[in-house]
């Protein structure tokens, strides 16, 4: 699925674990007896758990932030930033259709938050937003500029080190030394053969290999012969091979796009759902790469966007910018300092 129809399917999805949150939730807090919480902003159902048993708690957008005030496009749309009462008024009217797609995941907050004497304003799409602080991957220097943001929301950069991760076996003695293209669609969205077909095609050219991982939904077989300057794997070792890579083709998701960048690699993004969309509207308006939306995707498109990327050192500058600025914030000590303040606060 891509588009609006997985975004439906995304929401099915909170709202069933959002339910089991808030079934079960209360009894796992009072057997943990937990001080304090830090919630993925999307773990929904805890936060008003929290709320309900009065355990202060932070949320971190692992994903692209939301922004429902319409001083920025919200996460779903690929539209680019514009200053002006139009593009404003878009960004409202964005968020309005978008909350009423996801009107059932309020209808299940507002069963459980009522029943418990939670006073929430359900008109207001931030509701369960943290007041002691709201943590955002995403470093400012990639983000659309705006000051609209509280005081207690923070762009932190990456939190990603490498560590933790499942070991992936790879033949690095297959590597040839010529410019490498690395190419994910990451761990959900990642079924579709054409999609992985057409970067192939794409991407193959005399004196450049390229790595392509296909996740766990497909088998290699499934993709067709494949030139042997290309391998094709269902799981690689990213960061190692983006540390080596000259281009990464991705499918938006910010944590691949964020683990670009740390290494300083432009991208060709290829949005396909849910935050994609505009974590691609911040590769474009970064010039860190080019986006091509899904249902426009042609080998065509995607060989000129690659032969773009490698051939103009400007996008490699700017990817290297937001290197430089990404290691110059640390994200993960920041994140963790601003915690502990929120904490020793609350």
């Amino acid at each position: 699925m891509s588009g609006r129809e997985a975004v439906k399917f995304t929401i099915d999805l909170f709202v069933h674990a959002c339910r089991a949150a808030l079934a079960d939730g209360p009894r796992a807090m009072r057997e943990l007896r937990p001080d304090a919480l830090v919630l993925d902003a999307t773990s929904l159902g805890y936060d008003l758990v929290a709320m309900h048993l009065r355990i202060p708690y932070v949320q971190i957008y692992n994903a692209l932030h939301f922004d429902y005030s319409g001083h920025t496009p919200l996460c779903f749309y690929d539209w680019p930033h514009e200053p002006g009462p139009e593009a404003f008024a878009r960004n409202l009217q964005g968020a309005k259709a978008f909350l009423e797609v996801a009107a059932p995941l309020a209808q299940a907050q507002r069963e459980h938050a009522e029943p418990a004497g939670l006073k929430l304003d359900w008109n207001d799409p931030a509701r369960r937003a943290s007041k002691l602080a709201r943590l955002t991957q995403t470093p400012k220097e990639f983000d659309f500029p705006s000051d609209h943001w509280p005081e207690y929301f923070h762009h932190t950069g990456p939190l990603h080190d490498g560590f933790g991760r499942v070991p992936a076996d790879f033949p690095w003695e297959r590597l040839t030394g010529e410019p490498l293209i690395y190419a994910s669609m990451g761990t959900l969205q990642n079924g579709m053969e054409g999609v992985f077909r057409t970067i192939v095609d794409a991407a193959n050219a005399p004196g450049r290999q390229i790595v392509l991982a296909i996740g766990g939904n497909i088998k290699p077989e499934q993709i067709g012969p494949v030139p042997s300057n290309a391998i094709v794997v269902q799981r690689a070792p990213q960061i190692d091979l983006l540390k080596r890579a000259a281009l990464c083709i991705t499918h938006a998701g910010l944590n691949t796009a964020l683990e670009s960048l740390t290494q300083g690699v432009p991208m060709v993004a290829i949005p396909v759902t849910n935050d994609q969309p505009g974590v691609g509207a911040r590769i474009a308006y970064t010039r860190t790469g080019v986006v091509i939306p899904l249902k426009e995707l042609t080998t065509e498109k995607l060989r000129a966007a690659v032969d773009q990327v490698l051939s103009d050192p400007q996008y490699g500058k700017n990817a290297r910018r937001l290197q430089q600025a990404i290691q110059k914030t640390n994200g993960l000590e920041l994140a963790a300092n601003l915690i502990e303040k929120a904490f020793e606060v609350a």
